[in-house]
């Protein structure tokens, strides 16, 4: 386990704090259990993802100047959202790759006193996971378990592509997400079409585009025998999640399956109050069927007192 990163700069994500709060409270409390020191900046600005196609010097300056402002802080950038990170991370690859563009950029920064140097990185939470603790510290944590829950992972898009930009989903097909979620004692099932867009960037401009991509992933995972899915995008989850009960009231889905944010199947595990980690009664019952206390494996070998009469007559 790497210890020199424990205090990172919390990025908000416009989305979550609007929409998905659960994510933001859970995210909270699992960084605060796993003794990762946070602050908040209020200094921090929208990552510019809306107008990366409308106006794409002013969403990078916008993404650019998060990024100074964490670097002035002497910090690296913490996310729990995928387009806030992949708007990040382009920005990072933009500004590396074009010095001019870069110099364009500073000269905006430079009046509030900011610029760029590229000594801060936007990372995302699953990466602090797993780079900065690993699975086996995350195993000896755990104080429930999920008793072989079949979970559908669902990395999105923009946690995955394109990978020269990104470098998270290393390996063909990805397995970082898969192994922090059977590190909760879940299964990670093999499903069709696990890699593909839920749906999410078309809402608002082909809302039937959209439901058709959300209810061909549904359905995949049901046919894989999953028993929830599970995300680390507000985007994704609001998907899965009212976007699905829109599918079951205008087209009579009948093959639901329930959305879970990962930090929540880790803040449970980790033994974590529910009202801390802002479930309020919305945690599936499969969920709850499978959440089970660990229990401490016996000692292997002869008991310590025959062993140790062992001992003593071979002595």
């Amino acid at each position: 386990m790497k210890t020199e990163k424990r205090k990172i700069a919390l990025f908000r994500c416009c989305m979550t704090s609007m929409g998905l709060s659960q994510y933001e409270t859970t995210s909270n409390a699992v960084l605060r259990e796993l003794g990762i020191e946070f602050t908040e900046m209020k200094e921090f600005n929208c990552c510019g993802y809306p107008l990366r196609n409308l106006n794409f010097k002013a969403y990078l300056l916008s993404s650019a100047r998060n990024l100074a402002l964490a670097e002035r802080a002497g910090l690296d950038l913490l996310t729990v959202c995928n387009c806030c990170y992949l708007s990040l991370k382009h920005a990072e690859h933009v500004m590396e790759e074009s010095p001019p563009t870069r110099e364009e950029i500073n000269a905006s920064l430079q009046n509030e006193g900011l610029r760029f140097q590229g000594k801060a990185s936007a990372r995302h939470l699953l990466a602090v996971l797993q780079e900065d603790f690993g699975i086996d510290f995350i195993r000896k944590r755990l104080k429930k378990d999920l008793g072989g829950l079949r979970v559908a992972v669902h990395y999105g898009c923009h946690l995955l592509r394109p990978r020269k930009v990104l470098g998270f989903g290393n390996g063909t097909p990805p397995v970082k997400f898969d192994a922090l979620v059977e590190a909760l004692g879940a299964q990670s099932i093999p499903w069709v079409g696990k890699d593909d867009c839920c749906g999410s960037p078309v809402l608002g401009v082909n809302d039937e585009l959209s439901m058709d991509l959300t209810e061909k992933k549904l359905r995949n995972a049901h046919q894989g025998g999953a028993d929830c899915l599970t995300v680390v995008c507000p985007y994704c989850q609001m998907q899965f999640g009212k976007i699905q009960n829109r599918l079951i009231e205008t087209r009579s889905f009948d093959t639901p399956v329930p959305c879970v944010v990962y930090p929540q199947l880790l803040g449970l595990c980790l033994g974590i109050d529910p009202d801390k980690l802002g479930i309020e009664g919305e945690l599936p019952a499969v969920v709850s069927a499978h959440l089970r206390d660990i229990v401490e494996k016996p000692p292997t070998g002869p008991p310590q007192e025959l062993q140790l009469n062992h001992e003593m007559e071979m002595g």
